[in-house]
């Protein structure tokens, strides 16, 4: 029988693969940190890991190396579960030797079993029986039967959505104690906390196949860690857009959850800044989140372009020569298409308070520079998505 080591904090995620690896006929073992994993990996000699690389203590990349630089397990297949939002683990991962990197927001136990069997085939549970006639006969492993691949999926579902409310009053509670935190080291710990309840959001919604809650959690997850390993970055803008996260996780909770809502709708969004640098910094953070955009440096170009087509987010500088981002927000107003766009004022962060306590003239948020680009996806997302949970009536 073909033996599995699953390295995993979230206990919900580990239990579902586990339970479902087993129902293949593969004998499975589950560590909750890397030096756990690394203990029983040296007794229980895997013909195979499954790895998460955001663990706590030992990171999954330094497992991985540890793995790498013992000879009996140098050539072990290791699949690793990431956020795609993470680019730079992803490489590291790569670098110290992992075989496959699956993303943890978008992989169903199904794509997982596939995997597996494509590294190391079938789990081996199964003895060959002789027939009558004296020849071996092949036999492969017991699986699920789709119906019941359904019903699984359909029961993991179920249970994910009745622990939403739960977890919503959770990730609520965290954000009300960060923005109470009054020192450094009380931020930094709320920050973590709220990291954590996040990462295992991300897991859970994405083997329950709820698709909108696992990408927003996704790039949420990458938000609060990237604040997290750089505390300078916990200002006022990324507290505002942790806060914003929150606030539409509930939505999503609510009205994410439906059949019809499992898929991510196309978009396309307006960016308008006048700073080359800036505004390929907003492209860049965009196209993370496989979001399309329009970028140009001239307000009155920008006007033609809201008045002969549909926008459904737009960026704009406020301080821009000929016309600022307020008088162009109002001008837009008025054509019949935009008048609810969204739009997302950048402003600079020294003047960010300011520019929050003053009129928005139209608009529906701001974001400071010098932002992060995990910062501008996640204020991206929450605006595309909320608008497709919400659309405009014709005209509007």
């Amino acid at each position: 029988m073909k033996q599995i080591l699953i390295i995993e904090d979230d206990a919900v995620v580990a239990n579902v693969y586990r339970n479902k690896l087993a129902v293949e006929g593969y004998k499975v073992e589950v560590a909750a940190d890397g030096e756990i994993g690394l203990r029983i990996m040296r007794t229980f000699r895997p013909n195979l890991i499954i790895l998460d690389l955001m663990l706590p203590g030992i990171s999954g990349v330094d497992v991985i190396k540890e793995v790498r630089s013992e000879e009996d397990f140098a050539k072990t297949p290791i699949i690793v579960f990431s956020n795609t939002y993470l680019t730079n683990l992803i490489q590291d991962a790569w670098r110290a030797g992992a075989n496959k990197c699956l993303s943890k927001s978008s992989c169903t136990p199904k794509d997982v079993i596939e995997v597996v069997r494509n590294m190391i085939g079938d789990s081996g549970a199964m003895t060959q029986q002789k027939p009558a006639g004296g020849e071996a006969a092949s036999a492969k492993p017991a699986t699920l039967p789709v119906e019941n691949d359904a019903a699984f999926q359909q029961d993991l579902r179920k249970t994910f959505i009745d622990n939403l409310p739960a977890t919503l009053t959770a990730l609520r509670a965290g954000m009300v104690a960060l923005v109470k935190a009054d020192t450094e080291m009380l931020k930094l710990k709320q920050v973590y906390e709220l990291y954590r309840l996040v990462h295992a959001l991300n897991g859970n919604s994405g083997i329950a196949g709820l698709v909108q809650i696992a990408h927003m959690s996704s790039a949420f997850e990458a938000l609060l860690k990237e604040i997290y390993e750089k505390p300078k970055n916990i200002n006022q803008s990324t507290t505002r857009t942790v806060a914003a996260a929150v606030d539409f996780l509930g939505l999503l909770f609510e009205k994410g959850i439906l059949p019809e809502q499992q898929e991510l709708p196309a978009s396309k969004i307006l960016v308008v800044d006048d700073e080359a640098i800036s505004r390929r910094a907003i492209v860049y953070a965009l196209e993370k989140a496989k979001l399309k955009s329009v970028n140009v440096d001239d307000p009155q170009q920008a006007l033609q372009l809201l008045n002969d087509n549909e926008f459904d987010l737009i960026f704009l500088d406020v301080d821009m020569p000929g016309m600022t981002g307020y008088e162009l927000c109002a001008k837009l107003r008025a054509l019949p298409q935009h008048k609810k766009t969204p739009v997302v004022f950048v402003t600079s962060l020294n003047d960010f308070e300011n520019r929050t306590n003053s009129t928005m003239a139209g608009g529906n948020d701001f974001i400071g520079k010098p932002f992060l680009f995990i910062e501008l996806t996640v204020k991206a997302l929450i605006h595309v998505l909320k608008s497709k949970l919400q659309p405009r009536p014709p005209g509007s």
